[in-house]
């Protein structure tokens, strides 16, 4: 991995401790959120982190460079998986509608970043078809699990190993927060949190995309 300094706030230590368990099967969460809350649905860090250094696999198949590929991009990443049954899909789902709302440009300019938490089923093709339904420009990233651990790790995301129960459920724990990068620094000043809904989206990614605060 290229040489990075990570430096995580109060509020980024938290978000660490905040994980989100689904379950694949019954449609309903298999574990409540644990941690601490956060003020505001999106927080500003008091040191900026550096994006996770990862290079995967993108829906086509194709080798991702992380880093290279957002350089001077705004950026928002999210780690979670295509089986959850209500905080990734409706995460991903209200970013989508905020993007919507942009002029063309800014659509193109934005970069918005899937990365699995569940690399196992989460093939490139399983990827790109939960994404299509979504947004077809959004990235997704499958690849090594323990490459992607490290990478969210790096971040102050806890993810684990989806785990199958007795009951054949599978789950899978993951932080539930978006991480925001800056197009002037390439660095994450901004965590979207759980609660943060398609308007708070809205509100904070036009502010975002030009590097100001939301």
């Amino acid at each position: 991995m290229r040489r990075r300094t990570v430096l995580a706030s109060a509020v980024a230590a938290a978000a660490a401790l905040t994980l989100t368990a689904c379950g694949a099967d019954d449609g309903k969460p298999v574990a409540d959120v644990s941690g601490a809350t956060a003020p505001k649905p999106i927080v500003k860090l008091d040191n900026p982190m550096e994006k996770p250094d990862l290079v995967l696999t993108d829906t086509n198949g194709k080798k991702y460079d992380l880093l290279e590929k957002t350089k001077g991009h705004p950026t928002l990443i999210y780690f979670g998986y295509t089986n959850c049954p209500d905080v990734c899909p409706l995460s991903m789902a209200n970013i989508a509608v905020a993007v919507k709302q942009l002029p063309k440009a800014e659509q193109k300019d934005l970069r918005v970043v899937f990365v699995t938490s569940d690399p196992e089923r989460d093939t490139p093709a399983a990827l790109k078809k939960w994404l299509g339904g979504i947004n077809t420009d959004f990235t997704g990233l499958t690849g090594d699990f323990d490459t992607i651990q490290a990478g969210a790790r790096s971040v102050n995301i806890g993810i684990e190993k989806p785990v199958k129960k007795k009951n054949g459920d599978v789950v899978s724990t993951h932080g539930a927060q978006v991480l925001m990068s800056s197009p002037k620094d390439d660095r994450i000043h901004w965590l979207g949190m759980q609660e943060a809904t398609s308007d708070d989206y809205t509100k904070a990614i036009p502010k975002i995309i030009k590097g100001q605060n939301p």
